[in-house]
């Protein structure tokens, strides 16, 4: 990063930004690609252009865009989310199709496109299946729907699900996928797709204040994530594994060792709240993060070794000695 060559992002002449879209649109599989601060603005982007005002969008209930994003598909993109109920991400193929809307469109919003999460951070991680992702493309195709994916963590999908990540991405019309949380970066997220496409997210990155200038000394750490990270996601995975098989026995939580696919542990505690269990485990330098008052997610990174996950199988356990 101190090295970076840099050059003004917002005139489109940082050598290192343009490495780094060039490495992105090609690992996917794409025509470009573009650098956005967050994952948050490239989703909301491409929902800006692809389904626009007064239209829906497929979503899952507990997908990231719904949930986590300040409300944007609404409050930015002025896009309407039809929000259907899964199992572990995965929107029965039947539900998706009686549920596009076509007709009477003085009163029922046109559909517009479908987005996907993969891995599905509410459901702890599990990867999308190929041949799922591919009945819904081929449902967006002959509906004319945009299909998006969010992929903040599609390299993690790639790796547990054993394919190159360009198996995943030829589906889709649009993907975004962070260059940090696995992928180690600081700061950073990808958003891909057609070249004509990329043209007008730029101008949309602009007005929503993503236009940035020397960047290339943040781009410089995500062709690190892209060309060396990717490659170590299964240390991740075997360590989240660890994780959960070395506490799955305590009776006072409820892990689901079948879902632990990849770098997430989710913990269901039946005695206390997350809460009070995430003071005592503080305590011991041990960080995790609640999705509601039950239920704590932990993430394995690059930063997690085999004590680390010792350290936490221990602090746990200790938790509930008494």
């Amino acid at each position: 990063m101190f090295e970076a060559e840099v050059g003004d992002d917002v005139l489109g002449d940082d050598p290192t930004v343009q490495k780094l879209e060039e490495l992105a649109a090609e690992i996917m599989g794409k025509e470009a690609a573009l650098f956005v601060p967050t994952g948050t603005m490239g989703n909301t982007i491409a929902i800006k252009l692809a389904i626009g005002e007064g239209r829906e969008i497929i979503l899952e209930e507990h997908s990231h865009i719904y949930n986590y994003e300040a409300g944007n598909v609404a409050r930015i993109a002025g896009s309407l989310p039809r929000v259907l109920s899964s199992d572990s991400g995965i929107i029965p193929i039947d539900k998706i199709e009686s549920n596009i809307h076509k007709g009477l469109r003085d009163h029922i919003p046109e559909t517009k496109g479908i987005a996907l999460e993969n891995t599905h951070n509410f459901w702890g991680g599990v990867p999308i299946p190929v041949d799922y992702i591919k009945k819904v493309s081929e449902i967006a195709k002959e509906n004319e729907l945009h299909f998006h994916l969010d992929g903040a963590r599609i390299f993690n999908a790639a790796t547990a699900l054993k394919v190159d990540v360009k198996e995943i991405a030829k589906y889709f019309d649009s993907i975004m996928f962070c260059l940090s949380k696995g992928l180690a970066a600081p700061i950073g997220s990808m958003l891909t797709g057609e070249k004509d496409f990329i043209e007008e997210a730029r101008i949309v990155r602009k007005y929503l204040g993503g236009g940035m200038r020397q960047v290339g000394i943040v781009a410089a750490a995500g062709i690190i994530s892209i060309n060396t990270m990717t490659k170590r996601l299964h240390e991740d995975h075997i360590r989240a594994k660890k994780l959960a098989e070395g506490i799955v026995d305590i009776k006072e939580i409820r892990v689901d060792l079948e879902k632990v696919q990849t770098n997430f542990v989710m913990i269901h505690l039946k005695t206390m709240t997350s809460n009070d269990f995430l003071k005592k485990i503080r305590e011991k330098k041990v960080l995790a993060l609640p999705f509601n008052d039950k239920l704590v997610r932990f993430v394995t990174h690059n930063d997690i070794d085999d004590n680390d996950i010792n350290l936490v199988i221990d602090t746990i356990r200790a938790v509930f000695k008494n």
